[in-house]
């Protein structure tokens, strides 16, 4: 005959099974399950992609296939994305934000890495950032909003290095999607026997986006000009 603490046990048993199944797999519509159970390429009710992906993509005309792996947040690619070629060569890594790319992309060939990107996501909810604007007739810097159009732009170092040596070639600067001046950059060392290249960086007070050389110019030889910064109240 069983006994009331077995029956108990069996009660407590089938609770934690169920909110386990509850809390694993019921949220997603689809999934798929590895071999150590984890689960993988999750499409919840909504039918957004959530948690890691894992994606294949086959050879066609000519175009080599790949492979992805990465994680995915109501249908938007979120952290670090990972891509191989179908052999597991690594071709990628990207970091993403709001499903675009944000902070740094490297790129690699079989000899290594041939390109280091870096961009700045701009979330979708709220598209504006924040620019600069020195005032002309003193030290006094003012902080202006502007809208952003694009959904990712290039932001700092950008590098470039030769397929075959590896070695660095060429080196860029972007603030806000604009690509610095190249006169402020010293040219590349083309001395007979080395392989290193010099790049000074330009002075950051006179990287100025387009919206800030616009003001300057149209307020060229005005006094005490008052500024705007989109702040409320004071």
């Amino acid at each position: 005959m069983e006994t009331v603490q077995n029956k108990i046990m069996k009660i407590l048993f089938i609770i934690l099974f169920s909110l386990i199944f509850y809390n694993g797999y019921p949220q997603c519509k689809t999934y798929q399950l590895t071999g150590k159970g984890d689960t993988l390429n999750c499409v919840d009710q909504n039918d957004l992609k959530q948690g890691k992906w894992i994606t294949r993509v086959a050879s066609l005309r000519g175009e080599p296939g790949y492979q992805e792996i990465g994680f995915y947040k109501d249908n938007r690619k979120t952290g670090e994305w990972q891509t191989y070629s179908l052999i597991g060569d690594p071709v990628s890594i990207v970091h993403y934000r709001w499903g675009y790319k944000d902070g740094q992309a490297v790129y690699y060939n079989l000899n290594g890495v041939i390109r280091e990107e870096s961009w700045k996501a701009i979330d979708p909810k709220n598209p504006y950032d924040t620019v600069d604007v020195p005032d002309l007739n003193s030290d006094t810097v003012f902080r202006r909003i502007i809208k952003v159009e694009s959904s990712t732009i290039k932001q700092g170092v950008w590098k470039y290095y030769d397929p075959q040596t590896g070695r660095l070639i060429k080196t860029e600067e972007y603030v806000l999607d604009q690509l610095v001046d190249p006169k402020n950059k010293v040219a590349l060392n083309t001395q007979k026997g080395t392989d290193s290249t010099s790049v000074k960086k330009p002075d950051p007070s006179k990287v100025k986006p387009p919206e800030v050389l616009q003001y300057e110019k149209k307020n060229e030889g005005k006094k005490k000009i008052k500024v705007r910064d989109g702040a409320t109240g004071g």
